[in-house]
């Protein structure tokens, strides 16, 4: 008689691969200049976080890393325009 191997459990590792790349990404993205090498880190977590969901992975991680992946990229272009419109506006 043949036995089945047991199926492997599928870890979570998108969903926390997404949830510390968002995190990360938030904490250090606010840094005025710095913030624009966190790029890929806030792709990624957008990636990772819509690949857990989709693999059925920790919801709620994948969620929290999608979320803090998009808010921090939108809040960054949005400092941006903000910042360049201001300079825009100021006379000498």
């Amino acid at each position: 008689m043949l036995e089945q191997p047991a199926a492997q459990p599928q870890g979570n590792g998108m969903a926390v691969s997404s949830l510390v790349l968002g995190v990360v990404g938030l904490a250090l993205g606010i840094i005025p200049f710095f913030g624009w090498f966190l790029l890929p880190a806030w792709i990624l977590a957008i990636v990772f976080g819509a690949v857990g969901l989709k693999r059925k992975q920790s919801k709620g991680m994948s969620y929290t890393g999608l979320i803090l992946g998009i808010g921090t990229l939108v809040y960054k272009v949005a400092f941006w325009i903000l910042f360049l419109v201001g300079l825009s506006q100021t006379s000498v």
